[in-house]
């Protein structure tokens, strides 16, 4: 038997959360990324043969590619494509791609006129394969359909990372336990958040929180309520989320922006059921089912006195990780079509999905379907769908989709797709003993020292030799002195639109840390520049 059949590996790099059990094996398989008919996109072949050892052939009439979770399909169809098969066979660990004699099939660019092995770790990532300059397939492993599987909980892909996630959803959705929700900015925190919601058996509203996006001094008052008279300008009651969320579901994202005032009430909050209103002295009863989420590493910031340890403990009643979309590479297709599709809905244009005319060239050309599979996203699918409604709208009245430069340029190439694409990591350098004490840093020093250092928190720690986390102390007790998150929504797009969205410039303004006002532009759905 084909060492392919005890493969266990996910297309998901991050270590598997609890709860979760792998598949018991991938399945290697073909995705349709670009055709004639867009409207094909995500339909695939399950190459099961592969896994006995036996050869799989791939021509233009056959076999069937058929749409997850449907019966019946269609072969490719496509006429520039030979009518001589081409061959997929067992090779190792890998598999090797023997192309049809007189047919055109390219892996990123590259010819592949005598054929190719892939490694499982090619075969993890995902690879383009480009067939006759108009057809795309994604090579990848997936998991084999299952019979109980969840519905898609109104999430577009069906990759295994995202089968995990709605495995998760369904069996922590009708508990009252807290959940985590992890992941890099734009994996759709939210949206997991909402299918929880939808599935528990809660009537009460879901509600949704950024706490990056409110006022450190103003965030108790707006989750907890506050009495009259508690501070200046309370004139009446309020009500704070957690009461308007009474009996439903409250989403907390970015909850590692929490002030150390907000992490100790939502502390008392998970361990008592009981909160006060700022101000009040008499605690009131919630029934609230709390989901958080974070793309922030939680447990260094625990380590760097930021974050309270039992707070996570808590918040972390069941944990769910999103995967970045470079790690799940066959969603790319299948989120951009439906992306796209919105966009051509509302200019009239959906015709162009449904050519009638098979020779008609892509609506979706190859080179840019094979872009799309190798760009690393680091803005996920917020980015992805901003870059579809871009194309579309920059498209208008097209019969294709034609790249402008300024897209070209953020849709770069990165390397040839045997090498992992992801976005470069600098390596570690440890942080030196601190030589003082907080407590011996003044404020001017310490003003000077971060407006040398362009707001870099740990380059400012070096210079005046205190630990990193003695930064954000002090800027805490500082009244001149802020961070990222205690900025504004309103203050921060008004700086944004004045700096013509220079992120070096808006750090020089702000007085914060570039890395943190990088985050928050993010969280605004912005797209910041540097100098």
């Amino acid at each position: 038997m084909s060492p392919l059949a005890t493969a266990d590996v996910s297309t998901a790099a991050d270590p598997k959360p609890r709860g979760q059990r792998p598949f018991a094996r991938l399945v290697p398989a073909l995705t349709i990324v670009s055709h004639t008919h867009a409207t094909r996109i995500g339909e695939r072949l399950l190459l099961h043969a592969l896994l006995s050892g036996r050869e799989v052939t791939l021509s233009r009439n056959s076999p069937d590619f058929t749409r997850p979770g449907e019966p019946l399909g269609l072969p490719l169809g496509d006429p520039f494509m030979s009518r001589k098969p081409l061959l997929f066979a067992p090779a190792g660990e890998g598999i090797r791609l023997i192309p049809a004699e007189g047919g055109r099939c390219t892996c990123a660019g590259e010819p592949l006129d005598r054929g190719r092995e892939f490694g499982p770790e090619e075969l993890a990532r995902g690879i383009p394969l480009e067939f006759s300059g108009r057809t795309v397939l994604l090579l990848h492993l997936t998991a084999p359909p299952e019979m109980d599987a969840a519905t898609s909980l109104g999430m577009v892909g069906e990759s295994t990372a995202l089968r995990f996630i709605r495995r998760d959803i369904g069996r922590v959705a009708d508990l009252d336990v807290p959940v985590l929700i992890r992941g890099e900015t734009g994996t759709g925190k939210e949206l997991v958040a909402q299918a929880l919601h939808e599935r528990s058996q809660r009537g009460g509203r879901f509600i949704s929180v950024n706490l990056g996006a409110i006022p450190k001094e103003l965030a108790a008052a707006e989750l907890f309520g506050s009495v009259r008279g508690a501070f200046t300008g309370a004139l009446r009651d309020r009500e704070g989320f957690f009461r308007a969320a009474e009996g439903g579901t409250l989403f907390l994202d970015e909850v590692g922006e929490a002030s150390p005032e907000v992490q100790v009430m939502l502390l008392r909050v998970l361990e008592t059921g009981e909160l006060y209103p700022v101000g009040a002295s008499t605690p009131v009863k919630t029934d609230v089912r709390l989901v958080a989420a974070t793309d922030a590493n939680l447990e260094a910031q625990i380590t760097e006195g930021r974050f309270r340890a039992p707070l996570l403990h808590r918040l972390a009643g069941y944990e769910i990780r999103l995967p970045p979309l470079r790690e799940r590479r066959e969603d790319i297709g299948p989120l951009f079509l439906h992306f796209a599709r919105q966009e051509l809905e509302a200019l009239g244009e959906s015709h162009h999905l449904t050519p009638s005319d098979p020779y008609a060239e892509p609506w979706l050309p190859a080179a840019l379907a094979v872009r799309l599979l190798l760009h690393p996203w680091l803005g996920n699918i917020r980015q992805l769908r901003n870059v579809a409604r871009q194309l579309v709208i920059g498209s208008r009245g097209q019969p294709c989709l034609e790249l402008d430069p300024r897209l070209a340029r953020e849709l770069t190439l990165p390397v040839a797709p045997s090498s992992p694409v992801r976005a470069p990591e600098p390596e570690p350098t440890p942080e030196p003993p601190a030589r003082r004490k907080s407590t011996e840093v003044s404020e001017p020093e310490l003003l000077a020292a971060l407006r040398a250092h362009g707001w870099d928190v740990k380059k400012a720690a070096q210079h005046l030799a205190v630990a990193r986390s003695s930064i954000y102390d002090l800027i805490e007790r500082s009244p001149s002195l802020r961070l990222a998150g205690d900025l504004g929504v309103e203050e921060l797009t008004r700086c944004f639109h004045e700096c013509q969205g220079d992120l070096d410039e808006m750090v020089k303004r702000l007085e914060v840390s570039k890395r943190a006002l990088n985050r928050r532009v993010k969280e605004l759905g912005l797209s910041a520049r540097n100098g």
